[in-house]
């Protein structure tokens, strides 16, 4: 009956949220009682407010009643989970399975548990056992993964590592599975977990149905699908593309710039609930007490945290008891919280498929939100690359100089290389093609400012000096200094002299003038100079005399 009084109070949430889902979903026509499912699913999924059917709902679900295997590809936070939670369920509803029939794999701690907790609301009626699988917690947590794995369960959620851990153990027992499922593919081959993926199918029945669901469909998803999958059917659905009510908005500043101009930003707007990423977690912490210290409710989340700690910051924001969360890229996919009205990238993360799954907290089903993200002189390429990806130009906004933050970065440059940033030439130093800096040279020679620099100006001017052009000192080269300098860089390493430089037969006779000259000063009947004897202290007694080398024996 608790577990009932939870799930009234939790839909009570969900019904307005519902509504909208309808109105933006409004060219999917299927509404769920149109799939024919089992009766007491049906009523899960109406306890749940599921009522129409989203795009990736209405082509996925009948495909996988049928029994195709199917690769799956849309947008976050359009029911993915869904899509084939409730058609899985209908099989394991009609069937009555005495074993465990369904392991569904996913990248992250988080997304194992959501899935378990939708898992048990859709299941409510159904009765269908589950269990999340993950590593980070406690040691009692090994424990009870081990006897629910022992027991056995009508559905396992795990996450790749974790589970191959308890199978190598022995007392995993999958002879019977009937449904294999990869969420969120694209992040768990992003994050290394392909062998751990393979050796897992390996020993897996090869009579079964595999279900393959992702964001992002790069040429390595459909080269590993073809692998695991047979025949598969395939859905794409609005490949990498943000949500068209996310409002994303871009703003040059400089690292220690970002905290103030994120405080204005705050200020001109109504922030309800808003979680900030970063792609470093040593920067969780500061950020955190940073705002903290602007009088913001704000924790922090990343893999270096506990996982009952993590829980706790996510019931928390949840809840609405905190107003901002700042995370890593654990967040970025497959967590389920409502109302976020704002997103927040600190700095550009380094993939650009991981800034869609970013921005996708926000603005899910029919909601308007807000995507801000602040690019420093390091991220110009990174944001390239996004434009690149969804096929939209950005405006680049700049503030900072009018708030009295300093002048902004630069779109397209970079003011100040870091100490391993390599440039065109390969030798991390600006070479001829790159972009002029303060203090460098260009393809011409000159200062960014256009001025040359004092040692070449110098130069030119000599040059100048003795002849204009070519044509009136044919000795005089018609290159320009920077020209002539690798001209000759080039020669020495080739090992021929450049014109005008003295050969070894001229450095034979200047040395031989040197000779000459030095010996007309030296005392007469000298043919040296004398080297001043070196004077030593007395021998201590007993000590023995060296025996003279050859060559001072020679020389006596």
């Amino acid at each position: 009956m608790c577990y009932l009084c939870f799930i009234s109070k939790r839909l009570a949430g969900r019904e307005e949220e519902g509504q909208r889902t309808h109105n933006f979903f409004n060219a999917a026509t299927l509404t769920f009682q149109d799939f024919n499912l089992h009766d007491d699913l049906r009523a899960g999924v109406d306890a749940m407010n599921y009522k129409q059917a989203t795009p990736i709902q209405e082509q996925a679900i009948p495909l996988i009643l049928d029994g195709k295997d199917l690769i799956a590809c849309a947008q976050t936070g359009t029911g993915k989970t869904a899509a084939f939670l409730i058609p899985l369920l209908d099989r394991i509803a009609h069937a009555n399975h005495d074993h465990t029939s369904t392991l569904v794999l996913v990248p992250t701690r988080e997304l194992a548990k959501q899935i378990d907790d939708q898992v048990e609301g859709f299941s409510y009626f159904v009765s269908a056992t589950s269990i999340a699988i993950y590593g980070g917690g406690k040691g009692d947590e090994w424990d009870k993964q081990r006897r629910a794995l022992e027991t056995g369960a009508d559905i396992i959620i795990a996450t790749p590592g974790r589970l191959l851990a308890h199978m190598q153990l022995g007392y995993v027992n999958f002879d019977k599975l009937d449904y294999l499922v990869l969420d969120e593919a694209d992040k768990m081959l992003d994050m290394g977990f392909s062998d751990d993926i393979l050796k897992i199918v390996k020993i897996l029945p090869t009579k079964r149905q595999t279900l393959l669901f992702s964001a992002t469909m790069p040429p390595k998803i459909r080269s590993f699908a073809d692998r695991i999958l047979q025949q598969p059917e395939e859905i794409r659905l609005s490949v990498s593309k943000p949500a068209a009510g996310i409002d994303q908005q871009v703003y040059l500043a400089k690292d220690h710039q970002k905290l103030p101009l994120l405080e204005h930003l705050m200020g001109q707007m109504d922030v309800k609930s808003m979680v900030l990423f970063t792609s470093r977690k040593s920067e969780v912490n500061a950020i955190v007490r940073a705002l903290a210290k602007r009088g913001y409710q704000a924790k922090g989340i990343s893999s270096d945290l506990e996982q009952e700690e993590r829980e706790i910051v996510l019931r928390e924001f949840k809840n609405k008891q905190l107003q901002i969360i700042v995370a890593t890229d654990v967040l970025s996919r497959g967590i389920d919280v409502d109302n976020i009205t704002h997103v927040v990238n600190f700095d550009v993360p380094r993939d650009a498929e991981d800034y869609v799954h970013r921005i996708g907290r926000t603005a899910r089903a029919s909601t308007t939100g807000t995507a801000i993200t602040f690019v420093n002189e390091a991220d110009m390429n990174k944001l390239g690359r996004i434009e690149k990806l969804i096929e939209r130009k950005l405006d680049r906004l700049s503030v900072t100089e009018e708030l009295g933050l300093g002048p902004a970065p630069v779109a397209g440059v970079r003011d100040e290389p870091g100490p391993f940033s390599r440039s065109r030439d390969g030798r991390g130093r600006p070479g001829a093609g790159s972009d002029r800096r303060a203090g460098g040279r260009g393809r011409d020679g000159r200062r960014s400012g256009g001025e040359r620099s004092p040692r070449l100006e110098a130069s030119v001017s000599n040059e100048s000096a003795v002849s204009a052009t070519p044509e009136a000192n044919p000795t005089v080269d018609a290159t320009t200094p920077n020209e002539q300098r690798t001209r000759k860089r080039n020669n020495r390493r080739r090992g021929q002299r450049p014109a005008g430089e003295p050969t070894a037969a001229h450095a034979t006779e200047a040395g031989a003038d040197a000779t000459v000259e030095g010996a007309a000063n030296r005392p007469e009947g000298s043919t040296k100079p004398r080297r001043k004897k070196r004077r030593r202290g007395p021998r201590p007694e007993g000590a023995t005399v060296p025996a003279p080398s050859t060559t001072e024996a020679n020389a006596a």
